[in-house]
């Protein structure tokens, strides 16, 4: 096991950190300890608020801070939610110029029926065999939820909604949503239509950050279309809560379900409620969740731009580690006037081979409030390393051929013991 190094305080007066390197197998982590923002038991922060839904996260957008979950990673049928990854396929489609917001689509007949008003279910009343611009639909599936406006739209760029689907997979695998499979572009129920709420908070981020320019619409009230103007389904836009997009959706073997956000001074969080038993329980818990997240919380400086964090076992290199610093400014949302004590890591597979330019993403940062990931950034190395000579590469071999054979021998000791007792 490689030597630790000391203690080095952290950026703003946050707190002291231990660094202790470990270095033993091919997954090398670092552990940092991280205790910091005492304040008096009195001022301590008030507890999360009673919710009913099953499943539900909120997120500080800028830091991409964890303030609660609950089954974040529950699998569930995502109703017309998932009409977010639909547009969010269509936004980038626009933006790589395929298509424009005048390019214009039929209404195929099987949109008209599965979709339109024929369906009895959401729709922007789209009618048989008319043409209408893709800037129309886009505001005929966010604002009154249309499920004939995404499947228009789906018919429209990939053929049909099975190819646009693929498309849809293939995006979401691009963005990070690890748990989600899309089998249509309405979220009508299908079996394999699934999704957690850690990915469609995921999702709305990507949407926000990459679409800032398409995100408004999701802010519209109302839309107007054939004669028949229908409200924003978003309870949360009027109950004065800041509340600026997204959408809802429900089926009967999920429930309610509702994706959120909202901005006070400055600051943006970002809800997903998933299962609650009726609309008012869906608008109810993400009115708690909201006014508390903005209400309990403020925002910390961990480390600068630029500074170490820590530092990565290298293989090969000039030296034994490279330092890792993050890509902007790590801030982490921590209880207003309040004490917490949360523990982090530096994950990394490694050691690391040299050579190492600087702005590598090498490792990610991983900050825990108990058992509850609040906070996970990527860090790259801070500086340039070049390959050691000779003699050092030999050393680094001969030292990682012996530690390997330790944690083989380990393991099988450990094996042993367990089939023994």
């Amino acid at each position: 096991m490689s030597s630790g190094k000391r203690s080095s305080s952290v950026a703003a007066g946050l707190g002291r950190i231990g660094q202790f390197g470990l270095r033993f197998g091919p997954i090398v982590h670092l552990i940092v300890l991280v205790a910091a923002f005492s304040g008096s038991p009195a001022q301590a922060q008030s507890q999360p608020p009673v919710i009913a839904s099953p499943q539900a996260i909120l997120v500080d957008y800028e830091s991409g801070t964890v303030l609660f979950e609950r089954g974040a990673d529950t699998r569930v049928a995502p109703g017309s939610i998932a009409k977010m990854m639909t547009t969010a396929v269509v936004f980038q489609e626009l933006a790589e110029g395929r298509l424009t917001l005048d390019t214009s689509y039929k209404v195929s007949e099987y949109a008209w029926r599965h979709g339109g008003a024929p369906s009895g279910g959401a729709t922007m009343f789209a009618g048989i065999n008319t043409s209408i611009k893709v800037s129309d639909l886009l505001r005929g599936a966010i604002i009154p939820s249309g499920n004939d406006a995404t499947i228009i739209l789906a018919e429209g760029i990939a053929g049909n909604e099975l190819a646009f689907a693929q498309k849809m997979n293939e995006e979401a695998k691009k963005i990070g949503l690890t748990d989600s499979v899309f089998a249509n572009a309405s979220g009508l129920s299908d079996p394999t239509q699934l999704t957690t709420a850690r990915d469609m908070m995921r999702l709305a981020t990507h949407i926000i950050r990459q679409f800032p320019q398409f995100y408004t619409i999701y802010s519209e009230a109302d839309f107007l279309w054939n004669k028949i103007r229908q409200s924003n389904r978003n309870p949360l836009l009027g109950m004065s809560l800041g509340a600026d997009g997204f959408q809802t959706g429900y089926l009967k073997e999920s429930g309610f379900n509702l994706v959120g956000s909202a901005i006070q001074n400055d600051q943006r969080l970002i809800l997903v409620i998933l299962g609650a038993k009726s609309d008012k329980e869906r608008a109810e818990d993400a009115r708690k969740l909201f006014e508390w997240g903005f209400r309990a919380f403020e925002a910390k400086l961990l480390f600068d731009k630029g500074q170490v964090v820590g530092e990565a076992a290298l293989y090969g290199g000039e030296r034994g580690g490279v330092p890792l610093a993050g890509t902007s400014a790590i801030r982490l949302l921590v209880p207003r006037n309040g004490a917490e004590r949360i523990n982090a890591r530096i994950l990394y597979e490694g050691p690391i081979d040299a050579p190492v330019a600087a702005g590598t993403e090498l490792a990610r940062l991983r900050v825990m409030r108990g058992d509850q990931l609040a906070l996970e950034v990527p860090l790259v190395a801070a500086e340039d390393v070049v390959r050691g000579p000779l003699w050092r590469r030999a050393l680094d071999g001969a030292y990682e051929l012996v530690v390997g054979l330790a944690r083989q021998g380990f393991s099988k000791l450990k094996s042993a013991y367990a089939r023994a007792t």
